[in-house]
């Protein structure tokens, strides 16, 4: 496979509704900004790219058929190849997959990734309706299948296994809400107190508005290039920056839809099958491990993501990656949900299973440079959702995993001033980072990793 590199981004501004443009405006919006950070004319640009791909997660909010080809011909690029993706809330990491497997085969040299959701044209109630779609039709969702039900459900569990409380699932918005003040592209810049969590309206316990992401608008896009690519740019007049943000490694991972078809495996096959190599070396890790199968722990039930934990191995072998909460500076978490964070630091490997409640609460995943109003026990080691993850910044579907990967390469390239306008939120000598996507209760998860070279 040939290297490939992520040398551009942009992003809309996510918000409840853009009345101001149609879908393929706000596209156009994002994939402008990406176009202009190369410092390269359109006509350059559309010169030199060799194909794009295109994500979007529901046909139902824009009610067309097909609506990437028509951003595709809004955007210029007919009659250049391209295809559209769709795996829940995991589509913008696919996407961005996809254009990774492009240029790693040697198929393109040139590819864009950009993906959008518009989904204030219908009511709330109706959105959560299509979003609920995406559980089995047949089975969860004619009984009342919808997803704070589902992610409710998932928490209780995973508070009465390993006693983690709502003030720790509290620690992550007020965390996240309080990084989106710095960003500019996010919808939801607040601050809030772990109190203003626990009091703010109740969707289903123990989540209450503010642990739950919201529907949004928005688009966003990415440009990879090979080695020769990015000398074809250059020769086209583009200033990329030096050193190159490359990608070091991708994973996925699945599950089943219905979460009464997850297993519960013991002990033995959880370490055999699951455990990192890290944790099979720790006697105290695998000990820490047998007394909670001892107690009844089984894996991953519902209280755990193993598509989480397979994308996160996958993704971290072929980075070269032993010890992630260490070596990396930083990770975009697809966090729907307060409590889908917690979780999910345990899938990736930033502590146990059973340890993502005080793992929140501890500090380890905030930001050194800001004063979040909380008693925090232990300094910054890995930032987690440093641009305000989806729960402030919005989960405008196709378009979340692209964010997260425009957020990534711009803390890499040390440029977060410059689109900011604001340097808090730079992430100082971040050198490697990881982007995470998330679908449906965990059953399309993707991993990808990115450095600088």
């Amino acid at each position: 496979m040939r290297p490939v590199y992520a040398i551009s981004g942009g992003v809309s501004k996510f918000a409840k509704t853009r009345p101001d443009k149609n879908y393929q405006a706000v596209i156009k919006e994002a994939y402008d900004y990406a176009i202009d950070d190369l410092g390269l004319s359109f006509p350059a640009f559309t010169d030199n790219v060799d194909g794009s791909v295109a994500s979007y997660f529901s046909d139902h909010f824009s009610r067309q058929l097909m609506a990437a080809i028509m951003a595709q011909d809004y955007l210029g690029l007919c009659p250049k190849p391209s295809h559209r993706v769709e795996g829940g809330g995991a589509t913008g990491g696919l996407c961005f997959q996809e254009a990774w497997k492009s240029i790693a085969s040697g198929h393109m040299d040139v590819v864009v990734a950009y993906g959008f959701e518009t989904m204030s044209h219908v009511e709330t109630w109706k959105g959560n309706e299509f979003i609920a779609l995406a559980s089995d039709v047949s089975f969860d969702y004619p009984v009342g299948g919808f997803y704070s039900g589902y992610y409710a459900m998932m928490v209780t569990r995973h508070m009465k296994e390993f006693g983690t409380t709502v003030e720790q699932m509290a620690h992550v918005s007020v965390k996240n809400h309080l990084n989106a003040f710095h960003n500019p592209y996010a919808q939801k810049r607040n601050r809030y107190t772990v109190q203003d969590v626990r009091d703010a309206t109740m969707v289903a316990w123990p989540l209450t508005r503010l642990d739950i992401c919201v529907m949004s608008d928005g688009a966003a896009a990415t440009v990879l290039a090979s080695e020769e690519g990015i000398r074809r740019l250059e020769k086209a007049g583009a200033k990329i920056p030096h050193p190159l943000v490359k990608v070091t490694g991708i994973g996925r991972g699945t599950d089943a839809m219905r979460m009464s078809d997850r297993p519960h495996v013991d002990y033995d096959n959880f370490i055999q099958n699951y455990a990192t190599q890290q944790e099979k070396d720790s006697q105290e890790t695998m000990k820490y491990y047998k007394e909670l199968w001892d107690h009844g722990t089984r894996y991953p039930g519902i209280h755990s993501f193993r598509a989480g934990r397979t994308a996160g191995n996958m993704a971290y072998k072929h980075a070269a990656i032993q010890d992630p909460l260490t070596e990396l500076d930083f990770i975009e978490l697809h966090d729907a949900y307060t409590s889908s964070e917690i979780q999910t630091y345990e899938d990736l490997g930033l502590c146990r299973y059973g340890e993502g409640g005080p793992f929140a609460a501890s500090g380890k995943a905030f930001l050194p440079n800001i004063e979040y109003g909380l008693d925090l026990t232990d300094e910054p080691i890995c930032p987690v959702n440093p641009s305000g993850g989806l729960i402030a910044c919005g989960h405008p579907v196709g378009a979340t995993g692209l964010m997260q990967a425009v957020f990534a390469i711009w803390q890499l390239q040390g440029s977060i001033d410059k689109h900011f306008e604001d340097k808090t939120l730079q992430i100082k000598d971040a050198r490697k980072g990881a982007i995470h996507s998330h679908a449906g209760t965990g059953t399309y998860v993707t991993v990808s990793v990115l450095e600088k070279e």
